[in-house]
């Protein structure tokens, strides 16, 4: 009885304290936005390109594409959860995060560029170690940006809606910018290459980065950081003790890490167009209809004020094998036909970056009430290294892919490896939504208990407060 009266005292508390809310301003969601969006336009480079870089520009086997994006992510698994734990014990008087997103964009732009010189007349072992150490620095550096990027969002605002909100434009700017490389990468290099691929694989690079490094910047000056950490100090053990006792932050993170399957097929869309369909260049139109599912993260928010995030995952991951099934059943002869089910495909697949980041976001406050710490960037760099861990594992598993299906580098490729390209990119992701599905089942974190944890936080503190007076 006493438990339920304090608890009831919180929730009077908590919705005191929401009486007084601070709206976040339409120019400072763009700038967030825009943050995510020049961010992932080297994130979506490197996912998408890199590899057909490697392979067919540099000449390195597929073989050590993989074995570099393997060594990479066993540095990330050291030195992702280390920088940011790091950063949680850090703070200035520009606030947590928001320092981060001052200074990374110059290195994001610097390292992303590195990553695509050609290397013209340097020896085979050159080049491998070249494309190693370029990689492996820009995915540091990029922790470095990404982890306050996804927590300025958990200190922006502690309002589950507004919080919502946030991250569905943090997760629009992710997949626009990611979307804008297939869009006009691949007639850039064309324009300002001609015949020089490596040349012109540089100088896209170039003007894309020139394009996101100011947005970037803007990212960081109309941003502002409310929450405020718990007075305690933060040190370097307690972000063990984060990963330790956040049981729904793995769920969730399983559940983000099946993104691995879609980023294989992202990754051959460039082999699909070119072998398949027999044109590169319809990598354009994959882009613009990457940017158009964008629409599906505005049916989000609204949704959110009726159904558990849980639930519209479920059902989103279980349309998605269907459809999919029901593609490859008809096969890739039309090109019509394989780009509708391309964009009711990728469509689905947006809408659950902003439910996966929003579940996410409230185990922060999970962590809180367990260990008395928040603990945002340990969380957050779950997500970022879980991210790129996907995306190294999806380059090495597609160079294994490649060498299994007997591609051939700049030749026709045999109707065994044309079939199975297709059913790489249609029937593959339908295996990551099975296995989302899964675990959203047993899932029980929602909202319902995210805002008994917020409730039961703000009783902690009310006690802590009145106990000096006691």
């Amino acid at each position: 009885m006493k438990e339920e009266r304090s608890v009831e005292t919180a929730k009077q508390h908590s919705q005191t304290e929401g009486t007084y809310k601070e709206d976040i301003r339409k120019k400072e969601i763009a700038s967030y936005f825009g943050y995510g969006f020049a961010q992932c336009i080297s994130f979506g480079l490197l996912g998408s390109y890199v590899l057909f870089f490697y392979t067919d520009i540099l000449g390195i086997s597929a073989a050590a594409a993989s074995l570099i994006f393997l060594i990479a992510r066993t540095w990330d698994a050291i030195n992702d959860p280390l920088m940011a734990s790091i950063m949680d014990t850090l703070h200035s008087k520009h606030g947590k995060f928001r320092p981060y997103l001052k200074y990374m964009p110059f290195l994001i732009v610097l390292s992303t560029i590195a990553c695509f010189i050609p290397l013209d007349g340097l020896s085979m072992t050159t080049k491998v170690i070249y494309a190693g150490a370029t990689y492996i620095i820009w995915g540091m550096v990029y922790t470095a940006s990404d982890v306050p990027f996804w927590s300025l969002s958990s200190v922006m605002s502690q309002d589950a809606q507004q919080r919502t909100k946030l991250i569905t434009f943090a997760n629009m700017g992710v997949f626009t910018g990611i979307a804008l490389s297939p869009t006009i990468f691949i007639p850039l290099t064309e324009w300002l290459g001609g015949d020089d691929m490596g040349q012109g694989y540089l100088l896209a690079t170039i003007v894309l980065m020139a394009i996101a490094l100011p947005i970037m910047l803007n990212g960081f000056r109309n941003t502002k950081e409310r929450v405020k950490p718990p007075k305690a100090k933060v040190k370097f053990s307690d972000g063990v003790r984060a990963i330790r006792a956040n049981k729904p932050m793995f769920a969730v993170l399983v559940v983000f890490f099946c993104n691995v399957f879609m980023n294989i097929t992202q990754a051959l869309n460039i082999y699909f167009f070119t072998y398949n369909l027999g044109n590169a260049s319809l990598m354009t139109i994959f882009g613009i209809i990457s940017f158009a599912s964008c629409i599906g993260f505005f049916i989000i928010p609204k949704l959110a004020h009726k159904y558990k995030k849980k639930h519209m995952l479920m059902v989103i991951v279980a349309a998605d094998v269907l459809i999919r099934i029901v593609w490859f059943s008809l096969g890739y002869s039309s090109v019509v036909v394989s780009f509708i089910f391309i964009g009711i495909t990728m469509l689905l697949y947006t809408t659950t970056g902003p439910l996966i980041s929003g579940m996410l976001a409230e185990t922060i406050e999970y962590t809180e009430l367990k260990t008395g710490k928040r603990n945002e960037a340990v969380i957050f760099s779950g997500q970022t290294f879980t991210g790129k861990l996907s995306v190294a594992v999806s380059g090495g598993a597609t160079g294994l892919i490649l060498t299994a299906i007997n591609y051939q580098s700049n030749q026709a490729q045999s109707e065994f490896t044309l079939d199975m390209l297709f059913f790489v990119i249609a029937l593959l992701p339908a295996l990551g939504s099975i296995v989302r599905f899964i675990i959203m089942y047993f899932y029980s974190y929602t909202e319902t208990e995210y805002k008994e944890t917020v409730e039961k936080i703000n009783l902690r503190k009310q006690e802590a407060e009145a106990s000096p007076q006691s």
